[in-house]
C-alpha cells in the first residue's frame, strides 16, 4: 500500500464529493447531508490505511508524488507527508465526519442551501488536506489562500451576529498575510534556483540578510493564521460568528496551518534566521498565553470564550516550537493534535448549548445541568480537557512543551505556566456560571433545554472522549509517529538536547 497515491486521493475525494453534493436538489437536504457524511467516512478510512501504511522507522517524508504543472516556472503537484503533517491529515479525517453530523441542522436554521453547506464543508477537508500534503512550496502557498473561500462562505452566508463582519475580517486578515509569503515565496525562488521543490530549497545555502527577511515574510503569514499575538484579533469575531461546526474547524485545523507552516517551511528553510528570531517569538508566545487568558476571564460570550482560550493555547505551541528541544518541539506537535480534539468538541458541545438556548450569552444560562444533565456532563469533560486535566490528552502536550522549555529557558517556562492556573480560572466559571449553580427560570421556558442529547449528538462527541482519554494516557502511538519527525527539524537548524530527555527519551517522558 505504500505506492498508492494516498495524498494526491485524499485531496481530490472530498472535492469530487463537494461537487455531487452541490448539484443535489434542494428540496432533498437529507440526501445532501447523507452524501457528504457518507463521503466524508470513505477519506476517514483511506486516512486509517494511510497511517497503518506509514513507516514511523522509515524516510522522512513518505507517499511522495509528483506531478508536472508549470514547468517554466518549476512548480509541480508535489505530495509528501512527514509524521507531523500524518497527524493533522488524520487529525482532519476525524473531525470531519463528525462535525458534519453535529452541523446537520445548521443551515436549515439558517434558511439557506443545505447542499451548499456540506458542498463547502468537504471543499474545506480537500483544501486542508492539501495544504499538510503539499512538498512543493508554491502548491502549499494556493492551498493556504484557497482554503480561505470555503470559510469565508461558511462564516459570512451560514453564521450568526454580525458574521458578514468577522467573514470579512478573516480574509482580510488572511489575504495580507498571505501576501506577505507571497513575496517571501517568490523571494525563495529566486535565490533557491527557480524551483519551489521543498527537498531541494531545503539544500540552498541562503545569505544571512536574505534569509533573515525571507523568514519574516513566511513567519508574518504564519503567525496571522496561527495566531499569535498581536495578529489574534479576527479569531474571537470569526469564532463567534460562525457556525459550531465550521468554529471547530477553524480553530482546530485551520489555525494549525499556522504552527504547521513554521515547523514545516521557517524552520528547515531558514534555520539561522529561526534562531536570531526565536526570543521574539518567545516573548510573543508567553504574552499570547497570559493576554489572552485574562481575556477569556471576561468573556460573556460562549463562543468568544472558547476562541480566546485557543489563543492562549497557541501560545503555548509557539513556546514549544521556539524553544529549540526535541522534548517541547514533540509536545507542541502533539499539542496541535490534542488541542484539535479538545477544543473541537468543546466548540461543538458549546454549539449544542448554544442551538438549545438560542442565546450564546454565558448569562443567559444558569443551573442548565438540572435541564440536560448528560450535556452538562460533556461540557465539563471538554473544559476539563481544555485546561490540561491529568488524564486527558492535552496534559500530556502541556507537560512536554513545559519541561522542554524549562531546560533551556526557565523565565519561559515559569510565565507560561501561569496560563494553567488562568485556565482553570476561565474553564470552571465557564462551566459554573452555565451549568451549576441555582437553575435560571428563564430556561425552563424554552423548549431546546429540555432536550438532552440525541443518538446523533452522542456519536459525536463519543470518539473526541475516547480519544482524548486513550491519548492521555497511552500517547505512544502517535509520538512514535511524531518523534523522527520533530528530531529531522531540530536537525535541520542544528540544535541537540542540552540535557537528558526526562526518563530517558521522549517517549518516556510522554507516558
Amino acid at each position: 500500500m505504500s505506492n498508492f497515491p494516498f495524498l494526491s486521493v485524499l485531496t481530490v475525494a472530498p472535492l469530487v464529493g463537494a461537487l455531487v453534493v452541490a448539484f443535489l436538489p434542494r428540496h432533498r437536504p437529507e440526501l445532501a447531508k447523507q452524501v457528504a457524511f457518507a463521503w466524508s467516512l470513505l477519506v476517514l478510512v483511506l486516512s486509517v490505511v494511510m497511517w497503518v501504511s506509514f513507516n514511523a522507522g522509515g524516510d522522512r517524508f513518505q507517499f511522495r508524488e509528483s506531478y508536472s504543472w508549470i514547468p517554466n516556472w518549476g512548480v509541480s503537484f508535489t505530495f509528501a507527508a512527514d509524521g507531523i503533517a500524518l497527524v493533522m491529515l488524520m487529525l482532519i479525517a476525524v473531525l470531519v465526519p463528525l462535525v458534519i453530523l453535529a452541523s446537520w441542522h445548521d443551515a436549515e436554521s439558517s434558511k439557506r442551501s443545505v447542499p451548499v453547506y456540506f458542498a463547502l464543508l468537504l471543499v474545506l477537508e480537500c483544501t486542508m488536506i492539501g495544504v499538510f500534503a503539499a512538498a512543493d512550496v508554491f502548491l502549499f502557498y494556493v492551498f493556504f489562500e484557497v482554503m480561505l473561500v470555503p470559510m469565508y462562505f461558511l462564516i459570512g452566508s451560514y453564521g450568526g451576529h454580525q458574521r458578514q463582519y468577522a467573514a470579512v475580517k478573516f480574509f482580510l486578515y488572511s489575504l495580507v498575510g498571505g501576501l506577505f509569503m507571497l513575496a517571501a515565496v517568490i523571494g525563495l525562488w529566486v535565490v533557491g534556483g527557480k524551483t519551489f521543490d521543498w527537498q531541494a530549497l531545503s539544500q540552498v545555502d541562503i545569505s544571512t540578510g536574505t534569509e533573515r527577511w525571507l523568514f519574516l515574510g513566511f513567519f508574518l503569514a504564519f503567525a496571522i493564521k496561527a495566531p499569535f499575538f498581536p495578529f489574534h484579533t479576527w479569531l474571537p469575531d470569526a469564532g463567534g460568528a460562525a457556525p459550531a461546526g465550521a468554529a471547530a474547524l477553524l480553530v482546530g485545523v485551520l489555525d494549525k496551518v499556522g504552527t504547521f507552516g513554521i515547523l514545516r517551511y521557517c524552520l528547515p528553510l531558514f534555520p539561522e534566521a529561526s534562531k536570531w528570531f526565536a526570543p521574539w517569538a518567545l516573548a510573543l508566545g508567553v504574552i499570547g498565553i497570559v493576554y489572552a487568558a485574562l481575556l477569556a476571564v471576561g468573556q460573556n460570550d460562549l463562543k468568544r470564550l472558547v476562541s480566546y482560550t485557543s489563543i492562549a493555547h497557541f501560545g503555548f505551541i509557539g513556546v514549544g516550537i521556539f524553544a529549540f528541544t526535541t522534548q517541547a518541539g514533540t509536545g507542541a506537535v502533539l499539542y496541535m493534535l490534542n488541542h484539535g480534539l479538545a477544543t473541537g468538541l468543546l466548540f461543538l458541545v458549546v454549539g449544542m448549548l448554544i442551538a438549545r438556548r438560542g442565546s450564546a450569552l454565558i448569562s443567559d444560562f444558569g443551573g442548565a445541568g438540572k435541564l440536560v444533565p448528560l450535556l452538562a456532563g460533556v461540557l465539563f469533560f471538554a473544559g476539563l480537557a481544555s485546561l490540561a486535566l491529568p488524564g486527558t490528552a492535552p496534559f500530556i502536550s502541556e507537560f512536554l512543551v513545559l519541561i522542554g522549555t524549562f531546560t533551556v529557558n526557565k523565565p519561559v517556562a515559569v510565565i507560561a505556566t501561569l496560563g494553567i492556573i488562568l485556565a482553570a480560572a476561565y474553564v470552571l466559571w465557564m462551566v459554573q456560571r452555565t451549568t451549576q449553580g441555582t437553575l435560571n427560570p428563564a430556561l425552563t421556558e424554552v423548549d431546546g433545554m429540555r432536550r438532552d442529547l440525541n443518538l446523533r449528538e452522542k456519536v459525536v462527541v463519543a470518539p473526541l472522549i475516547a480519544l482524548i482519554v486513550l491519548l492521555g494516557f497511552y500517547p505512544k502511538p502517535v509520538t512514535d509517529v511524531i518523534n523522527p519527525a520533530v528530531q529531522a527539524t531540530m536537525d535541520d537548524i542544528g540544535r541537540t538536547d542540552p540535557a537528558p530527555s526526562v526518563g530517558g527519551t521522549v517517549q518516556e517522558a510522554a507516558k
